[in-house]
């Protein structure tokens, strides 16, 4: 798999409001550009807009943040967990772009402000063997469409002041910045692998307070299987015509809340209970 070096909440119920008439403008897309380069807080595309008009926005988006962030290397599903879906007032998972320039490998140092509202998230990575994947079933059946699992660390940036809804949050590519890439698991082509993902812990510590621990979920806790997730990802993209290909990542979800990023932390994450219990490690200076 192709590496990248770079350096790199108010989260409110969905707003009982009337939906915007149309998709955001180039301007107002330029505009949150703009806050987005200079690390600045941006009130979106306001919390009234419609899912509908937020995807068009996000369509607008996903070209213009190239030009921040680099070139597309695959895509995340966000919101995969029932309680981020609760907390952010949508009924399903979204998907948005990921790019390249703020993917940074496997130990990380990096400014606690990288973002204008920075956070960190324990998540997976699937590297994509071919385009099947959207035809799989069964989380063994996709197995035989990935090459590898990537332990991640999202670092996510919110960037929309104050509260906002569920599709201002869509609106805005789901909050990408970039993030943290483990070491590359190959995957194994066995039901056994496939229960492993399922019933994985995924614990999160924090290093420099003396390795306290301060989440622990299941793989589960994502669509049922993280593998689920996969599947759904690429099914969601052929509709739009989008065939995913030969390397390409598709990031899972967190399997807990993100959290704000603090000076002094080191955040490990460990995927107890696949082989090797693979981890990832940041630290916020």
């Amino acid at each position: 798999m192709k590496h990248f070096a770079a350096a790199m909440i108010g989260i409110a119920a969905l707003a009982s409001l009337p939906a915007m008439a149309a998709c955001p403008t180039d301007a107002a897309v330029d505009a949150y550009v703009a806050d987005f380069a200079q690390r600045r807080p941006s009130p979106g595309f306001g919390n009234d807009i419609s899912y509908e008009d937020a995807e068009c926005a996000k369509r607008k988006l996903g070209t213009k943040l190239r030009t921040v962030l680099g070139d597309p290397v695959g895509y995340k599903a966000g919101l995969t967990n029932p309680a981020l879906q609760k907390r952010f007032g949508i009924n399903g998972p979204k998907w948005a772009t990921m790019y390249d320039r703020n993917m940074v490998d496997i130990i990380a140092q990096l400014p606690h402000d990288f973002g204008a509202r920075p956070l960190y998230e324990a998540d997976l990575i699937v590297e994509v063997k071919d385009g099947g994947l959207a035809d799989a079933k069964t989380p063994l059946e996709a197995l035989a469409h990935l090459e590898s699992v990537v332990p991640f660390i999202e670092l996510p940036d919110l960037m929309l002041e104050g509260e906002f809804s569920g599709s201002n949050f869509l609106a805005t590519n789901l909050g990408f910045r970039g993030g943290v890439l483990g070491m590359e698991l190959p995957v194994q082509r066995t039901q056994a692998f496939a229960d492993a993902l399922a019933g994985m812990s995924v614990v999160m510590v924090d290093e420099a307070d003396g390795g306290k621990e301060l989440s622990r979920a299941a793989g589960s806790v994502l669509m049922e299987h993280p593998l689920n997730v996969a599947i759904w990802l690429a099914k969601e993209l052929k509709k739009e015509g989008i065939a995913l290909k030969k390397g390409d990542l598709l990031s899972l979800g967190g399997f807990f809340p993100p959290q704000p990023t603090r000076p002094g932390m080191k955040i490990r994450m460990t995927y107890v209970g696949l082989p090797g219990d693979p981890s990832v490690t940041v630290e916020f200076n």
